[in-house]
């Protein structure tokens, strides 16, 4: 199977990278500089998406947002018709439910087929191979999707059919979005409160509440270290989502409500571009206040 991948920022280049050690690839990317590593690494990049339709049987979809996804599909025109039909479409990025209900329906319309794959993990995970995915669709393009994502996850968990694979996406985000936000908040109490900061991480991590996000967010909570994984502005993104399917469904979400504020303050103060526990900055600010 011949695949295209298009979307080569924070989580696509990296997951690009490994794919292209075992999978010819056609790539595309709006900043065409974010190619350039795809390239060194022997994939084909592409002029502009057309290319990457034409010349590929499976196209993987990892952009920031339904309107990125819009555009580069040509929804709306005739050019969305002549580039899905005959391929699958596998969207890996994270949009609202009812936008991939919609977009599976005009695909399959289009003769197309499609995949939702959504990934749990920020860029390290994806770095190294060790994202989880959650799949739904067809049957027979599930069928043919899982193996190919293979180099990039630990594992793969087929969900039934769209959207689930996205409703599932967002309630692991919510414990996600919880879980990273109480660590930092803890972290800055044992801190204001004059404790060993580093005895406080080694103690945590001794512990039963050690996990692999632990692991990977207090040591940069110590170095004040917001280098990105997984961007604040990203994480802000997925918690409207989420509070925007609770809203509809009709679910209570008390813990991810106070998050949607602290991420929205953190993002307002000016570190959307920085990672998720950047967030510590919007907790130090309120303590300044009091």
């Amino acid at each position: 199977m011949h695949v295209g991948f298009i979307g080569l920022g924070v989580m696509g280049q990296p997951m690009a990278l490994r794919l292209v050690r075992s999978t010819p690839l056609v790539v595309w990317n709006r900043t065409a500089a974010r190619a350039e590593p795809l390239l060194a690494a022997g994939a084909e990049v592409a002029a502009e998406p057309d290319e990457v339709f034409a010349k590929a049987d499976a196209v993987i979809l990892m952009l920031a947002d339904d309107r990125a996804i819009d555009s580069t599909l040509g929804r709306g025109t005739a050019r969305f018709a002549a580039r899905v039909a005959g391929r699958i479409v596998v969207h890996m990025g994270t949009t609202s439910p009812d936008y991939s209900r919609d977009l599976e329906t005009e695909v399959r319309a289009a003769g197309g087929q499609y995949v939702e794959a959504p990934v749990s993990g920020s860029r390290v995970p994806a770095e190294n191979g060790q994202l989880v995915a959650m799949l739904a669709g067809e049957d027979s393009a599930v069928r043919l999707v899982r193996p190919l994502l293979a180099p990039l996850c630990r594992e793969t968990f087929v969900c039934g059919p769209a959207p689930n694979a996205l409703l599932m996406k967002l309630s692991v985000n919510l414990f996600l979005i919880t879980l990273v936000t109480g660590l930092s908040e803890a972290y800055h109490f044992a801190d204001r409160n004059g404790l060993d900061r580093r005895q406080f991480l080694d103690v945590l991590d001794a512990g039963p509440m050690a996990s692999a996000v632990s692991r990977m967010k207090a040591p940069k909570l110590h170095a004040r270290d917001f280098d990105v994984q997984a961007a604040a502005h990203d994480v802000l993104k997925n918690n409207r989502l989420i509070a925007e399917a609770a809203r509809t469904t009709g679910v209570a979400s008390p813990l991810l409500d106070v998050c949607h504020t602290l991420f929205e303050e953190t993002v307002t103060l000016g570190h959307g571009g920085e990672d998720m526990v950047a967030v510590l900055r919007a907790i130090e600010a309120r303590s300044a206040q009091t």
